[in-house]
Formats: C-alpha cells, structure tokens, sequence
C-alpha cells in the first residue's frame, strides 16, 4: 500500500503544469480537503522559529481560497488544528489561536466581497474565547454568501466526532427517536460534523507524509488522495492545479468496475 502511495507523489521532474483553463475545461472536485503540514519544518528549514512558518502558511490558506474560489470549489476544508496539537509547546498553541482572529480579521473583506462563506467544524467550547470570537463573526458576516464554503476543521478529531456521534445515535435509539433498523451510513453521516456538506472528492497533503493524522475518517472512505514533498508555506496554485488534473485522470469506481 506504502508503495502505491508513494507512487502518487507528486515530486515529478519535467511535469507541465495544467492552466486553469485546461482544469475548467473537466470536471472540477466539489469538495477539496487539504492536510497543511509543514509549517514548522519550513521554519526550520531557515533558522526561524516555527510561528514563522505557521504565520507563512497563513498567507497560502488565502491564496488558495482565491484559486479554489475562481476555479469553481464548492467547499475547501483546511485542517488548520487537530484536537492532537494541544500536545505542542504553549507558544506554539498559543499562537495558532491567535492566527484565525489576525487571518480572519484581515481577510474578512474579501471574503465577504468573493462570495465566501466560512463554516468551522470542531469543538468550539475548548478552544480561547478571543479564537471562537473570530471564528463566529466570520460565520456570522458570511453567512448569507452562496459561493465557496471555506470550512475550518478547527480543535477537529475524527474519532472524536465518530464517538460523538455514535453516542447520539445510542441517546436517540434509547428515547426512541429512532429505532437500530434505521442505522445505516446515511443515518451515521447525519450524526457527524459534516451532515450538510458533501464528502471530499479530493483529499490534499503536504510535506510528504502519506497518512490522515485523524481527519475526516468517515468522509474520506472513497475521497481520492494525493501527496507531495512540498511543505504548506511553498504551496501554491500550481501544485493545486496539478492536484486536480491528476484528480481528473482518474477512474471513480466507488467498488464497482
């Protein structure tokens, strides 16, 4: 499995790179999920402590928006802080909780002029007051945008919201809101953080490592995957562009032939 993963890096030499027209011109993912690691080895990489490489990252999240908007997307969720990274130094964390009130306030306009509408999945209660005071003002002044959903998995742990969910599910069997004939998958992805937005059609990771780190573990059971060496802050349209041309080449068989 490692080996056919790795075949899909996509550190190639000699690779054009598809124009946005070339992409336009095929169907485009609906939804893109990205994993945006790297950061703090970029940092490293040059002598810098590592909130730089995260305040670097910043200014490629709204880069990116931009390209996914034009091109189309319909949601683009970013794993911006795993329910895992409270693990990390108190400066570090400290300062990735100060990173959606300076993004957010300085990026808010556009936005709302693009027709952006910003949606944040996680568990909100644990994360700084100022952070969640960001967050819902910009769900709040975007919510009656129709463009791109730029969805925020913000203090997000898949296995976390599946245990949540199934909880739910067992609350709701027992008070009879429900019977166990009504579980199915469709019933589960009602239950999850996710219920009205589709799955990804396009999972994203970079840095070149090749797991999921506990994201989206339900919603990406039939989500295409690609990686690359590339670290977050040296993302760019390009290495979007070539995400979703390759994205366009393959077979979606859902199990079928």
């Amino acid at each position: 499995m490692l080996d056919k993963l790795k075949r899909w890096n996509t550190k190639k030499e000699n690779i054009t790179t598809p124009s946005k027209e070339d992409v336009l011109s095929r169907p485009v993912p609906k939804h893109i999920a990205i994993i945006m690691d790297g950061n703090g080895r970029w940092a490293n990489k040059r002598a810098l402590p590592r909130i730089a490489g995260h305040h670097e990252g910043m200014k490629v999240v709204r880069k990116i928006t931009r390209v996914a908007n034009e091109l189309g997307v319909q949601v683009l969720t970013l794993y911006a802080f795993s329910t895992e990274n409270w693990k990390r130094p108190k400066q570090e964390v400290e300062y990735l909780m100060k990173l959606p009130e300076e993004f957010l306030g300085t990026f808010l306009p556009e936005l709302v002029e693009q027709n952006v509408r910003v949606q944040m999945m996680g568990n909100h209660n644990e994360i700084p007051i100022h952070t969640r005071n960001a967050v819902e003002r910009a769900i709040e002044e975007t919510k009656d945008n129709t463009g791109l959903i730029l969805n925020f998995a913000l203090n997000y742990g898949s296995r976390d919201e599946i245990t949540k969910a199934i909880k739910q599910i067992a609350s709701d069997v027992k008070a009879g809101q429900i019977s166990e004939t009504d579980i199915d998958d469709q019933l589960v992805s009602q239950y999850l953080m996710t219920r009205k937005i589709k799955d990804p059609d396009l999972l994203i990771r970079t840095s070149g490592e090749y797991r999921l780190s506990n994201f989206m573990l339900w919603q990406l059971a039939y989500t295409e995957f690609w990686f690359t060496d590339i670290l977050w802050p040296d993302f760019s349209e390009s290495e979007l562009l070539e995400a979703i041309d390759e994205f366009q080449k393959r077979n979606r068989r859902y199990g079928g032939v």
